[in-house]
């Protein structure tokens, strides 16, 4: 398999040091950074680029790992490419891609991903999709070199798929976030917090989220309720946030 990489980011860098090293060719990087393309390039043995004219025609597949608004811009530029052209967002449909090479497909890792991280590749639920069963085929091959969890699942089922991940990943995150400026700001370690977490996140690989819920929201703690908001007094963004949650936890759980 002879891919080109179109990205230098995060999920670029990851899935083509994956499908490296699995035996697929890395044959160039493309990005508008020239110097991000080379570091990437470096690491698989491929050529760097940020000439769409220096665009290798002759790839199996090209792989667009750029930031969501990028991509019909992209796409327009693979044209005239010989091979079948795959994005990697959530949210983007697959019709995006239509006219581009010799047909298109979808390649999302339902993960999160980052620089300094390693991540465990085979463990990634992966969501394909293509225009014709003959390019489902070549994309659920591709994604299976490199995973064995592979999906296939429709543009409105993956953008759904991602506002889930928004949720439970991206908002999660900042709330940590939220606790750790709390505990600075108050002389205390971030890492106090670290176990709780772990345990949260543990809980939920064996139980549905919303049959272990606890805190103060889920017992209809009023009184504690109350003082939350009061230490939250200086932040009028974090008390809206609190109250928002607390609220939609009541809620769920009358």
């Amino acid at each position: 398999m002879k891919l080109v990489c179109i990205g230098s980011g995060n999920v670029a860098t990851h899935l083509s040091l994956a499908f490296k090293a699995m035996g697929a060719d890395i044959l160039q990087v493309w990005s508008r950074d020239v110097k991000r393309a080379g570091i990437l390039a470096a690491l698989t043995g491929s050529r760097a680029t940020s000439n769409w004219s220096e665009i290798d025609l002759n790839a199996d597949c090209y792989l667009i790992a750029v930031k969501d608004d990028a991509i019909a811009s992209v796409a327009a530029e693979l044209k005239e490419v010989r091979g079948i052209v795959i994005h990697t967002s959530g949210t983007t449909p697959l019709s995006i891609l239509q006219g581009s090479g010799s047909g298109c497909g979808v390649l999302y890792p339902l993960q999160t991903f980052s620089a300094s991280k390693a991540v465990e590749i085979t463990k990634v639920p992966f969501c394909v999709e293509a225009n014709s069963p003959q390019n489902l085929e070549l994309v659920t091959a591709l994604a299976s070199l490199i995973s064995p969890n592979v999906y296939p699942v429709d543009s409105a089922q993956r953008k759904i798929l991602h506002l889930s991940a928004v949720f439970a990943c991206n908002f999660t995150n900042h709330l940590y976030a939220i606790g750790q400026q709390l505990l600075e700001a108050n002389g205390l370690n971030f890492d106090m917090l670290r176990p709780l977490i772990q345990e949260t996140a543990l809980k939920v690989q064996s139980s549905k989220p919303s049959e272990v819920q606890t805190g103060p929201a889920v017992r209809h703690d009023e009184q504690t309720l109350k003082a939350h908001k009061q230490l939250l007094e200086g932040s009028a963004e974090w008390s809206q946030i609190y109250e928002i949650l607390s609220n939609s936890i009541k809620k769920a759980r009358p």
